[in-house]
C-alpha cells in the first residue's frame, strides 16, 4: 500500500503535494533515488511494508536526522551529518535513511546509507562507504525488522544491485539473517576503555611493544603538532602517500581529507611527530561525544627506530581522556592482516568481531573483495608514486 508523498519544510513540517506528481513506492525510488532527495530540498517518499510506514529521506536536508544522531547511544561518528557530508562531496555518493517515523514527527529510528553508482564494482546501497562500521539506529527488533524490509524495497535487484550494512552489535544479523542477509565481510574492532586513570591504562599497554617504544620516543625528542590546519593536512597527506605506496595501494584523493577538515571542524585532528622539523609520522582522528575514533596513520619507514606512530597514538588517548572521552576506536582491521592485528592488540587484548552483512548474497565486483585485491596490488606494486595518486583519484569513487 503506498501512502502519499510528502514534501517537507526547512522546519521538518509536512506540505501534502499533487498525487499525481509525488507520489511513489519505494520499489519506484531505485537508480534515480536522490534526483528528488537533493541537498537542496527535503523529499521524503513513503510506503507500506507489512503495515509499517517506512519513509526514505535526506538526511543532509533534515534537522531530524542531526537531533537523533545527537541523542541516540547507537550514533557514532560515521553517523554524523559532517561525515555524510564528507562522502557526498568528495565521492558524489548520495545518502538517504530509512524510518518508521513520520514526517511531521520527531525521528525514533534510522537506517542510514549512500547509494554508490559505479559501472566498475557494481551499484549498491552501503551504509555506510569508506566507514569502519555503522550501527543501525533503533530501540527494538521490531523496529530493525521494519528497517531491513525497507532497505530490502529500494534497491534494484534486476540491475545487480545489493545492500551492505556493518553494524556493530549482534542485533542486526539475528534480524537480517532470517531476512535473505549474509555475511559479506568479517573484522576485527579493536576498544580501549579510557575509565581507568592515566597510568593505570599505560601498564595495560604491552611492555615491549608500547610502553618502551613511546619512551624511547620521548627520549628521541620528538615534537608533536596538532590540529587541523591546512600545513598538517598537507605532512599529513604526505606521509600518506608514501605509507599506502609502501603498501602497495592508491590513496584516498587529497580533496577527501580536505572536505573532511572542511566538514568535521574541530571534531578532526591531525598529529604530525617531527624529528628536527621533519615530518615522520601523522595520524587523524574524529571525535564524536564520548569517543575518539584513530581513522588514519602514516608514517616515514626510514624513522621506524623512533617509535613516533605509538607515540602520537599515545598522546591521543590521553588527550582524548582528559577531554571526557571514555572510549577510544582503534578501528577495523582484517582477520588476515598479522602485523596490523598484532599491534592494536598491544594496545588492548580483548577485541570484538565486526560482521558486514550483504543482501542479496551473490558474489559482487567490490575491489574491497580479498582475491581482487590480492590482484590489484599486484599492478599497483610496479606504479610510480605520482601514477598511484592519480589512480587513487579515479577509483575510490567505485569503492568503499
Amino acid at each position: 500500500m503506498v501512502r502519499q508523498n510528502a514534501i517537507t519544510s526547512s522546519e521538518g513540517g509536512a506540505t501534502p503535494t499533487d498525487e499525481s506528481c509525488l507520489v511513489r513506492s519505494v520499489r519506484d525510488f531505485r537508480s534515480d533515488a536522490f534526483v528528488g532527495a537533493s541537498s537542496n530540498g527535503m523529499t521524503t517518499f513513503q510506503t507500506q511494508i507489512k503495515g509499517v510506514d517506512i519513509s526514505l529521506v535526506n538526511p543532509l536536508s533534515d534537522k531530524r536526522w542531526d537531533e537523533l544522531v545527537a541523542r541516540h547511544p547507537k550514533a557514532s561518528a560515521f553517523h554524523h551529518r559532517s561525515w555524510l557530508d564528507a562522502l557526498a562531496r568528495t565521492y558524489g555518493d548520495e545518502p538517504g535513511f530509512f524510518t518508521t517515523s513520520s514526517p511531521t514527527a520527531a525521528l525514533g529510528n534510522g537506517l542510514v546509507f549512500c547509494r554508490i553508482k559505479s559501472w566498475l564494482t557494481g551499484s549498491r546501497l552501503v551504509s555506510l562507504p569508506f566507514s569502519d562500521h555503522c550501527e543501525p539506529i533503533c530501540d527494538s527488533a521490531e523496529e530493525m525488522n521494519a528497517l531491513i524490509c525497507g532497505s530490502q524495497a529500494a534497491f534494484d535487484f534486476k540491475h545487480g544491485e545489493y545492500l551492505e550494512v556493518r553494524p556493530t552489535s549482534e542485533d542486526f544479523g539475528r534480524s537480517g539473517a532470517g531476512m535473505g542477509f549474509q555475511p559479506a565481510a568479517r573484522y576485527f574492532l579493536h576498544l580501549i576503555d579510557l575509565r581507568p586513570e592515566v597510568d593505570e591504562l599505560f601498564r595495560g599497554l604491552d611492555k615491549d611493544s608500547v610502553q618502551r617504544r613511546i619512551k624511547r620516543a620521548e627520549k628521541a625528542g620528538l615534537v608533536e603538532r596538532c590540529g587541523s590546519s591546512d600545513e598538517l593536512l598537507r605532512h599529513f597527506y604526505g606521509l600518506f602517500v608514501v605509507t599506502r605506496n609502501r603498501h602497495n595501494l592508491p590513496p584516498p584523493p587529497y580533496a577527501w581529507f580536505q572536505n573532511l577538515l572542511h566538514c568535521q571542524g574541530d571534531a578532526l585532528e591531525i598529529r604530525v611527530a617531527y624529528l628536527d622539523e621533519i615530518p615522520i609520522a601523522a595520524i587523524l582522528t574524529l571525535g564524536f561525544r564520548k569517543t575518539r575514533y584513530f581513522k588514519y596513520g602514516c608514517s616515514d619507514a626510514r624513522f621506524n627506530k623512533f617509535a613516533a606512530t605509538p607515540w602520537l597514538l599515545w598522546r591521543a588517548v590521553v588527550a582524548a581522556k582528559a577531554n571526557g572521552a571514555l572510549e577510544f576506536d582503534l578501528g577495523r582491521t582484517q582477520l588476515d592482516n598479522a602485523g596490523l592485528l598484532a599491534f592494536k592488540n598491544h594496545w588492548v587484548s580483548r577485541h570484538q568481531l565486526l560482521t558486514y552483512w550483504k543482501f542479496p548474497g551473490a558474489s559482487s565486483r567490490d575491489m574491497s573483495d580479498g582475491r581482487m585485491l590480492k590482484m590489484a596490488k599486484r599492478v599497483f606494486s610496479h606504479m610510480p608514486q605520482r601514477l598511484l595518486v592519480a589512480t587513487g583519484k579515479l577509483v575510490y569513487r567505485h569503492i568503499g
